[in-house]
């Protein structure tokens, strides 16, 4: 399945298509940026791959690839918030070697940054293939906005983590 081409200007202030999942408790933690935030499922209408509109919840895409597959890229995502309180806030300050766990249902998955890439909003997509992959070993895939103009964001953040052991 191909995964989402991403917009070159996504409304983060449009809801996101949450999957209801009843008794499903899933959490992002990242400890360099301090963050141990709920995960809920997400669709991508339209192709657009919009966030939960809470900044501290994350969203995974459901259509894709999970974390913990074996196979592609699990497309997590959340927002940045210019004045601060967004969970993915200072994204772009992973370096590779960091640590990142999910935690779904009362497993734990550790995985460690590969690789941090900002993209302008323009430019994001001709990578997109790669990036969001579903036919690559298992990895997460980390999105959020980044560069605020005092009007929008001009590019995104794009973390990739591979599994540990």
């Amino acid at each position: 399945m191909t995964p989402p081409a991403p917009s070159p200007s996504v409304d983060t202030t449009a809801a996101a298509s949450v999957v209801y999942e009843p008794g499903v408790t899933r959490r992002l933690i990242v400890p360099r940026l301090g963050v141990d935030a709920p995960v809920l499922s997400i669709e991508a209408p339209g192709g657009v791959l919009t966030p939960p509109s809470d900044p501290q919840t994350i969203g995974v895409w459901a259509a894709g690839a999970q974390p913990g597959d074996a196979t592609g890229s699990a497309l997590v995502v959340g927002h940045t918030v210019h004045t601060g309180g967004g969970a993915l806030d200072d994204l772009e300050t992973m370096r590779a070697g960091d640590p990142v766990r999910f935690e779904d249902g009362g497993s734990t998955l550790a995985y460690r940054v590969s690789d941090v890439q900002v993209y302008s909003k323009g430019t994001i997509a001709s990578d997109a293939q790669q990036l969001f992959s579903q036919s690559v070993p298992g990895r997460l895939v980390i999105l959020t906005c980044e560069d605020w103009d005092g009007t929008g964001y001009l590019s995104n953040v794009v973390v990739t983590a591979d599994p540990v052991g």
